[in-house]
């Protein structure tokens, strides 16, 4: 009598199907979601395997010399790398998460190779043209990630300085435009300025403030 054989078919992992075709793999992440002012920055970049980065991690856990000395490593050693942003503007018009995905998504459209898979930090995705992945925490997990993440912090913490050099009453290049109580006291005092976000909370409160005076 013939052997019956099962007609189920059989779990992925024993057909040996392959999820993640080879080719260039590119990390993203953010800087500045938290912040009063400012625009929100992100991102993109693809490593070169064959000139390895020391020293790379969450950018937040380095010092400020560190992410400047590994800023300058990475643009020189990366395969490619690319760094965008969205405006104020944009944050107000449409809230923080979303601008972030806008600037997300702009930093690998900037990218000059094309990535066969982007690994994002964090648990929400930008709409992108090649499959991509969100991994929790990757900024510790993942070096093209880690290297995103010192790219976008360094940038934004450079265009803070510019942005005090502006508007000095605030003391951008200290906190970065984070609700520290020396920025909510120059809010109280002064109103906002042009690159503060107007549909944060603190924010709005001292426009309201500035007219009951």
């Amino acid at each position: 009598m013939p052997e019956r054989r099962s007609t189920r078919p059989r779990a992925p992992e024993q057909l040996g199907l392959v999820w993640d075709v080879p080719g260039l793999i590119a990390g993203v992440d953010e800087a500045g979601r938290g912040p009063l002012a400012g625009p929100v920055v992100a991102a993109a970049v693809i490593l070169d395997p064959d000139r390895p980065i020391k020293g790379l991690g969450d950018s937040k856990a380095l010092s400020a010399r560190t992410r400047d000395r590994l800023f300058d490593e990475i643009r020189a050693r990366a395969l490619c790398c690319s760094i965008a942003e969205a405006t104020v503007d944009e944050i107000d018009r449409h809230n923080i998460l979303q601008a972030t995905l806008i600037a997300m998504r702009r930093a690998v459209d900037g990218l000059r190779l094309r990535p066969v898979k982007v690994l994002v930090d964090g648990n929400r995705l930008p709409v992108l043209a090649v499959p991509a992945e969100a991994i929790v925490k990757g900024d510790a997990k993942v070096a093209a990630i880690s290297a995103a993440s010192i790219l976008a912090k360094v940038h934004r913490d450079r265009l803070c300085a510019t942005l005090h050099d502006e508007y000095p009453d605030y003391g951008f290049a200290v906190h970065k435009g984070y609700p520290t109580p020396s920025h909510l006291a120059a809010l109280r005092a002064h109103g906002p300025c042009a690159a503060h976000r107007q549909s944060f909370g603190p924010v709005r409160e001292s426009m309201t403030n500035e007219e009951r005076a």
